[in-house]
């Protein structure tokens, strides 16, 4: 007899699972694997798939952690390395990409890079006391300058670095990745401070409480256990449940790249993306829920059938710099893949539509939002 029919439906219909009814669902197979794909798409609320269309912008890449599948990261004796891109340089790229239909500048750097002695020479050198500083000037410039609305993610910031980022940004984001404090002892995460999920869970949670509108998820495949994926999606539901801020979901699959510590680790199978992505459906029914397209060429529409609405920013001038062998899918190749499933290729803004208000926005970066909603509702 299937387990999964154990389940209470009214359960299923509050998004009330327990961490034994996650764990049941991890664990479908064969028909029941059908049913709990059927039950996510139940969830959807409408037949479309939405994507931001992004510029992807790292302002450094140094970083103080060293993950066991990161690419991203580099050290600042590293001739490549991106050590602090110059603003000009910034707004010059943000300008092509305006003539590109791009919306969302989207901002990443290397956490707490300020950290490291060169990258605090050279924000000195600008007048520029730390990172938080220097996004907050860039920030307010591509506002200022461009029709782009900036989105910053920057791994854990303190309460009083995200109170001032939101003045001058749309959305924010951090991938939980785990709420496991064992994955500090591994591989993954063993070198990397800033992965402790105590101070991760806090950032979200200041977020909450300052109103912004967040992006966040979690990372499959760096050594997890089915128990500890129940745990983590139910603390970002808690998160949820208390704020109301959280606005997309990522299931990111780990994926193999040549050198890198965790090089031969195994990566996780389809049908364990497709239970995993089905549950954080039948969970957050009103939050997106996002499979990256970039990672998962041969098996993307597969997640549209168990409730993945969205496919994140897709760039069509720049690389994806933390995954940089993985190329974006150009959009056309990504609207007539989303057709063939039967659902209907959206843009939208980088803030979902129900943020867009006094409560989660400034003034400025609000006016500057609706006139943006319009312009795309009208296109």
């Amino acid at each position: 007899m299937s387990l999964i029919s154990n389940i209470n439906d009214s359960k299923i219909k509050n998004n009330d699972l327990t961490k034994e009814d996650i764990i049941c669902f991890l664990n479908a197979e064969n028909n029941d694997i059908n049913y709990l794909m059927s039950l996510a798409n139940s969830k959807r609320h409408d037949n479309s798939v939405t994507y931001s269309k992004n510029i992807f912008i790292p302002l450094t890449e140094i970083c103080r952690n060293s993950c066991g599948y990161c690419t991203f990261k580099k050290d600042s004796n590293n001739p490549k390395a991106i050590i602090l891109k110059d603003k000009e340089e910034v707004i010059n790229q943000l300008k092509i990409a305006e003539k590109q239909g791009c919306k969302e500048a989207l901002f990443t750097f290397g956490e707490q890079a300020d950290e490291d002695n060169i990258v605090k020479s050279l924000l000195l050198e600008k007048g520029f006391e730390s990172m938080t500083d220097y996004v907050y000037d860039i920030c307010e410039a591509t506002l200022n300058k461009t029709n782009l609305l900036p989105h910053t993610n920057a791994g854990i910031l303190s309460y009083e670095d995200m109170k001032k980022l939101k003045e001058v940004n749309v959305s924010m984001g951090m991938m939980l990745e785990n709420s496991s404090p064992r994955l500090r002892t591994t591989e993954a995460h063993i070198n990397s401070p800033g992965k402790d999920p105590a101070i991760r869970i806090e950032t979200i949670a200041n977020a909450g409480k300052l109103k912004i509108p967040y992006t966040t998820g979690i990372l499959i495949g760096i050594g997890e256990t089915k128990e500890e994926i129940a745990e983590s999606l139910l603390t970002i539901k808690n998160l949820h449940d208390k704020y109301g801020h959280i606005q997309e979901i990522i299931i990111q699959n780990f994926r193999s790249k040549p050198g890198i510590p965790m090089e031969n680790n195994p990566e996780p199978s389809v049908l364990d993306m497709v239970r995993i992505t089905s549950v954080a459906k039948l969970l957050f029914e009103d939050v997106s829920i996002q499979v990256p397209p970039n990672l998962n060429y041969e098996s993307n529409q597969i997640f549209l059938l168990c409730g993945a609405d969205d496919w994140g920013g897709i760039s069509p001038i720049t690389k994806d710099y933390v995954n940089p062998e993985a190329h974006w899918p150009e959009i056309d190749y990504m609207r007539n893949l989303t057709k063939d499933a039967g659902f209907e290729l959206k843009e939208r803004l980088a803030i979902y539509d129900k943020y867009i208000n006094n409560n989660y926005l400034s003034e400025n970066v609000l006016n500057k939002t609706l006139k943006l909603k319009d312009s795309l509702n009208s296109a």
